[in-house]
């Protein structure tokens, strides 16, 4: 499975669609050689979960510029009782310290906030997709 590239969701769920960050993240993780299927905005969960598993997507990152990543632990929940437990999960955006303890008590694997490198996020989901695909393959084992 190591031999394709990661392959990387990049969505905004709930109502939120300031999609600028998001975009730029896209781009960024394309240029990085990675496969993105990026959505518009205003994803609802069931959505999302389609798409990690037609995509056998390694990584699905969530942006979030108002307080639509207090949705995120109902994502890991619906993730895990699709089977999609090796999906890693990533928050960007506005998260408050209070909300990103939630966040990584709920399963996330990275949260990053406004002003992180673009070059550390694709460095980050690389490991993390690497890691996704490794547990994947244990599982066919």
């Amino acid at each position: 499975m190591r031999d394709r590239p990661p392959k990387v969701i990049v969505t905004k769920i709930g109502l939120d669609g300031h999609d600028r960050g998001s975009r730029v993240v896209a781009a960024c993780l394309r240029d990085a050689g990675m496969e993105v299927v990026y959505t518009p905005p205003w994803q609802d969960l069931a959505a999302v979960v389609k798409l990690a598993t037609e995509e056998d997507a390694d990584v699905v990152g969530i942006s979030s510029l108002a307080t639509d990543h207090l949705l995120v632990p109902k994502l890991m929940a619906a993730l895990r009782e699709a089977g999609l437990a090796d999906v890693q999960v990533i928050v960007g955006g506005i998260v408050p310290p209070k909300d990103e303890k939630i966040l990584l008590e709920a399963g996330v694997a990275r949260v990053f906030h406004p002003g992180a490198a673009l070059d550390e996020i694709a460095v980050e989901v690389r490991a993390l997709a690497a890691k996704a695909q490794t547990m994947k393959e244990g599982a066919m084992s």
